[in-house]
């Protein structure tokens, strides 16, 4: 039996079929892309294909002997998933599609993925980017947040939607790309050298005080 996120592949409930997850940057899919993933299904008789609430799309019920030929067949890098990792961003149109956008969200969303897609931490962190005040990237239960505004960024931190949910507290207001990505690296590095495993972030500022969080990285 495999570990969750082994080989791409999460277990399910039957505790002997797993699903895997193709990594989709942004939730952009191509139609060849779409081609291999419902080819895939088809070839191994899976039980579902799943949109998921990250904006991926779950291929469902294959067996621990079909993963490794499934993944060449899908020619795809897989999503992080599970884990203690940063995992896929979940991000809106913005200004690049959407008539309510005040910033690019896709371009700092792009980013910030192929900065830090799976990368490992004491724990998981997700992050949404909205391009409006409407946060269609559910921006304020993410442990980093970013809200465009006619101004440049709010970016939120502390927030998620797990079993003890909680709303991000805002960081910094008016902030441009460059400062975005700046102490979009600040925070995930403090957060690596010291939080605790398992830790989310919200806790993790609880932990050592907003303050002080503050202080670490925007200064």
């Amino acid at each position: 039996m495999l570990k969750d996120g082994e080989k791409g592949a999460v277990l399910q409930r039957d505790k002997e079929s797993y699903a895997i997850v193709p990594h989709l940057p942004l939730g952009l899919i191509n139609p060849a892309q779409l081609r291999r993933i419902a080819d895939v299904a088809e070839k191994y008789q899976c039980a579902a294909i799943k949109v998921t609430s990250a904006a991926r799309i779950a291929i469902v019920g294959l067996k621990e002997g079909e993963i490794d030929q499934a993944w060449q067949d899908l020619d795809m890098a897989p999503g992080a998933a599970v884990g203690m990792c940063v995992r896929s961003i979940k991000t809106c149109p913005g200004n690049t599609l959407c008539r309510l956008g005040k910033q690019d969200s896709m371009g700092l969303a792009k980013e910030l993925d192929e900065n830090y897609h799976g990368k490992e931490l004491p724990g998981k962190l997700k992050l949404g980017v909205s391009g409006c005040p409407n946060q269609c990237g559910e921006s304020s239960v993410k442990d980093i947040g970013f809200v465009g505004k006619a101004n440049g960024w709010t970016i939120l931190v502390g927030g998620n939607a797990a079993s003890r949910p909680r709303l991000a507290e805002t960081l910094m207001e008016d902030v441009d790309d460059a400062q975005a990505r700046r102490i979009t690296a600040a925070i995930i590095d403090y957060f690596a050298k010291e939080g605790k495993k398992g830790e989310r972030m919200g806790r993790f500022i609880d932990r050592v005080g907003f303050e002080t969080f503050k202080q670490q990285v925007c200064s």
